[in-house]
């Protein structure tokens, strides 16, 4: 069983959308605990990067454990972006996930270009404040 911690630093991830068209997002995400951005295409890969994060480094620890309809051998990882600026070219959230219950993640995101922060208490949740703060950019 893991038991590592993890300082404030690597609690917060940064989520740098390029585009979002058909709201669809791109872009790439930055934590201190990866060694480069990670690109993603969709809501999925996103989703699936920063779950597979959290699961590394078992924080904040899951509450429960996941199910899936099948067990895949292989871990696609998306591409590595390079580390450059750390900024979206149409948006820019930090996200800090302060617990993993309930099968899914509450919080809180702040939304560099709008200057605002909000609370999430799930995925949909932080999904819909992120459609918010795109479509308002739009």
């Amino acid at each position: 069983m893991k038991t590592q911690v993890y300082d404030n630093m690597f609690r917060t991830t940064i989520i740098c959308i390029d585009s979002y068209e058909n709201r669809v997002p791109s872009g790439r995400i930055y934590n201190m605990y990866l060694d480069s951005g990670i690109a993603f295409r969709s809501t999925m890969e996103l989703l699936k990067c920063m779950d597979s994060m959290l699961e590394e480094m078992n924080y904040p620890q899951s509450f429960s454990g996941r199910r899936v309809f099948w067990q895949s051998e292989m871990n696609a990882q998306p591409e590595k972006a390079s580390n450059s600026l750390k900024t979206g070219k149409r948006a820019t959230f930090s996200l800090r996930i302060l617990f993993r219950q309930n099968a899914s993640w509450q919080g809180s995101i702040v939304w560099h270009e709008g200057k605002k922060e909000e609370s999430f208490r799930s995925v949909l949740e932080l999904l819909l404040l992120m459609d918010s703060a795109l479509s308002v950019e739009a």
